[in-house]
């Protein structure tokens, strides 16, 4: 039997969503989108899983890009057909209900970037190496740059898209790519502080949250504040938030379900 081209995990209230395709530097495959897709779909439904982390296998690279030589072009798909999955799949994990986090193992280039962009948070390794190198193919980067406009001052952003180079952990960081950046020493210990707290906090608060502010996007600053103060009423009668506040007062960690 094959491997699938991504792998799907749950434990401690966390999906984990691996692309699982090292041989071939973690490139994006037909499969491994349309997976993604379906993978979201069940962690969302899941009231289980509180928080959901990205990542690949191995420890060289994260993601590649599109499987430029294989899958993408020779799937029995028209082009047009995979790069459209492609942008709803990078809708779909940037409209997420649930907190998304990056765990960056390895090199990320291309539409690993969309990926990467899509999610809440995001922690690098720091001997690793982002970019956008499409240009250099003669392609470019288009859906990505919807989420790179989105992260990055524009003419950081340009320069990057036009001239395709690499850049390191700490310009990638800099640039506001990347969230958080470690050594490989203590890069799992700080991923695995990162999704402990948030799965320590309010999975309905930060559904009703991620959702509001998603919300707001194209909202005039009156009807976003509006708008948001009765999301705020919503959050603050739910059982989390009698707890959070009744834990707080006593002076203890809040034991939240969710409700």
């Amino acid at each position: 039997m094959s491997q699938k081209d991504l792998l799907y995990k749950k434990e401690n209230n966390r999906a984990y969503i691996t692309i699982n395709r090292e041989k071939q530097r973690n490139s994006i495959s037909v499969e491994a989108v349309n997976l993604f897709l379906e993978y979201l779909d069940e962690a969302q439904k899941d009231d289980e899983v509180w928080v959901v982390c990205v990542t690949a296998a191995g420890e060289k690279i994260f993601c590649s890009g599109a499987d430029l030589a294989g899958s993408i072009g020779k799937a029995g798909e028209p082009a047009g057909k995979a790069f459209q999955n492609y942008a709803k799949l990078l809708t779909k994990i940037s409209k997420f209900p649930k907190p998304t986090v990056a765990r960056i193992n390895g090199h990320c280039m291309a539409g690993g970037t969309g990926f990467m962009l899509a999610c809440d948070i995001v922690i690098a390794r720091d001997d690793i190496k982002f970019g956008t190198p499409e240009v250099n193919v003669g392609l470019f980067p288009m859906m990505i740059g919807a989420l790179i406009f989105r992260n990055v001052l524009r003419k950081k952003a340009m320069e990057m898209i036009l001239l395709g180079e690499k850049l390191s952990a700490a310009q990638a960081f800099e640039m506001g790519l990347v969230t958080r950046i470690y050594p490989l020493e203590s890069f799992e210990e700080e991923v695995e502080k990162v999704l402990t707290s948030l799965t320590l906090k309010s999975p309905i608060g930060m559904k009703i949250g991620k959702q509001a502010f998603n919300a707001i996007d194209t909202m005039p600053l009156e009807e976003a504040v509006n708008f948001l103060s009765e999301r705020l009423a919503e959050v603050a009668s739910t059982d989390d938030a009698v707890e959070g506040i009744t834990a707080f007062i006593e002076k203890r960690q809040p034991v939240f379900t969710g409700k």
